[in-house]
């Protein structure tokens, strides 16, 4: 298995299938649990996040983590940039087609055309990114 003598290799969840199209996951360095449904479009209740809600969802934390990390080295806060994601699936066989993500900062936040071009590319290569089938098309708008 790759990355066998990675020191930074861990369980990251333990995963309870609860029934009726529901999953129960349980973070296993903090405890926290969050629940998965099949969504209404296929056969589920879609009263929690769907599988591949949580992939477009780790898409977008990934992007503003990996931006934040950076700008906090630069004096700068990404504190309340907001982000919609849209999922759009496709068939044959189902799965996600497209993810949007369209990022709104803070009038506050003042960057330079450098500044900005360098945020764009630590996102669009942070590691969830980086893991994404090259068939998945990411279409992200920056809204400065």
């Amino acid at each position: 298995m790759p990355g066998n003598n990675n020191k930074y290799n861990f369980m990251t969840a333990k995963v309870i299938y609860k029934g009726v199209l529901r999953c129960e996951c349980t973070h296993e360095q903090s405890g926290t649990i969050i629940e998965t449904d099949a969504p209404t479009d296929n056969k589920g209740k879609g009263e929690r996040f769907s599988p591949t809600d949580t992939v477009c969802v780790a898409l977008a934390t990934c992007m503003i983590t990996t931006m934040a990390i950076k700008t906090a080295g630069m004096g700068l806060d990404l504190a309340g940039t907001k982000m919609e994601v849209t999922k759009h699936m496709i068939t044959d066989p189902r799965r996600i087609g497209a993810i949007d993500i369209n990022l709104n900062f803070p009038a506050t936040l003042q960057l330079n055309d450098d500044q900005k071009v360098l945020l764009q590319k630590i996102a669009e290569t942070c590691p969830v990114a980086e893991s994404l089938s090259k068939d998945v098309m990411v279409n992200v708008v920056y809204n400065w």
